[in-house]
């Protein structure tokens, strides 16, 4: 079959490799198609921890294909998505609940073999049954929205609050459409792209910030701003130093930052401890997707969250390799690889 691979920092390529066999719990999957992170781009410049040689690819859905003899509530045919944050059990986060900070963590597409292939081998506990007539493209972001769920969930947005959500990528546009699910009555959007605002404001953000052409601190939370002395919540999406530095400042007194974006490893940050205490300031990082994925599954399935004008187009897999070693291109939004089986 065909699959990417990560060789090394710096090295990706697509290859000829051997079909992978199913374990004795675990289901074969035909990818259907995978999506490009932005943690894959990561993977490639060394920029987040992973095990080479590995096939990436952690956004994926597609369909059983072969099972193990041990597997139960799946049928060939199915069509499904997968979890690929494989937590251990046994570790004391497993044992506290927190199996996102899982001490053996062992992620498919990041420690072992992923999406970007023709097959994939998934256990059973990850996998999440999808409804037959369901886009396989939209099984692809199951990954991503469960994700974006931890972050709202930590961030305790209630009806009636403000959020500002720094970042209009994939995770941006995916967090203001449950902010607006979760009740929040103002949800700003600040990103320097036109295309990304404009689509923000018709996924339900009611205001956006070109943060190309203004200063975002005052054009949010400066006495002029959309809400003059700083929001309840503030969720960083885009994961670079400036949107970091700005979430610290956006909050208001008492209020709720939330680092959902994926940072590089290694990159710093300046913020005032004074003003975190003077302002009881509540800071939280939000990783992976622990216990959402079948709610992210349930929501994709269900409509409620629009996901096609969030596919910025969609590649073969002899193309997914040079997607991921260059930079997205402007206005980008989701590139999603879809094997050709022709």
């Amino acid at each position: 079959m065909k699959a990417v691979r990560l060789e090394a920092v710096g090295s990706i390529t697509l290859r000829e490799v051997a079909e992978p066999v199913p374990g004795p719990d675990d289901l074969l999957v035909r990818i259907e198609a995978c999506g490009v992170c932005g943690t894959d781009r990561h993977l490639f410049h060394g920029e987040f921890p992973c095990r080479p040689p590995v096939t990436p690819g952690h956004e994926f859905s597609g369909i059983v294909e072969a099972m193990g003899h041990s597997v139960s509530g799946f049928s060939l045919g199915d069509r499904v998505t997968g979890d690929p944050n494989i937590a251990c059990g046994r570790c004391r986060h497993c044992h506290a609940g927190r199996v996102n900070l899982c001490s053996n963590l062992n992620a498919i597409g990041i420690h072992r073999d992923g999406g970007f292939a023709d097959y994939v081998v998934l256990p059973q506990k990850q996998a999440f049954i999808l409804p037959a007539d369901l886009k396989p493209t939209h099984g692809a972001f199951c990954e991503p929205l469960g994700c974006c769920l931890h972050g709202v969930d930590l961030a305790e947005i209630k009806p009636g609050s403000s959020v500002a959500i720094l970042g209009g990528g994939v995770i941006g546009l995916l967090t203001v459409q449950l902010a607006r699910l979760a009740g929040a009555t103002t949800i700003i959007l600040s990103t320097r792209q036109a295309s990304r605002r404009a689509l923000a404001e018709e996924l339900g953000a009611t205001a956006t910030v070109d943060a190309s052409a203004a200063d975002v601190i005052d054009a949010i939370s400066g006495p002029a701003g959309l809400v003059p002395g700083g929001v309840d919540v503030v969720l960083e999406c885009a994961g670079v130093q400036e949107t970091v530095e700005q979430s610290l400042r956006l909050a208001r007194a008492g209020g709720t930052v939330v680092i959902v974006g994926v940072v590089p490893q290694g990159m710093k940050a300046a913020f005032e401890p004074f003003d975190l205490l003077f302002r009881e300031l509540k800071v939280l990082g939000s990783f992976l997707n622990p216990y959402t994925h079948r709610r992210a599954a349930e929501l994709i399935a269900s409509g409620a969250i629009e996901i096609d004008r969030l596919i910025s187009r969609q590649v073969p897999l002899e193309e997914a390799a040079a997607v991921i070693a260059n930079p997205p291109a402007a206005g980008e939004v989701k590139v999603v690889v879809v094997p050709d089986r022709g």
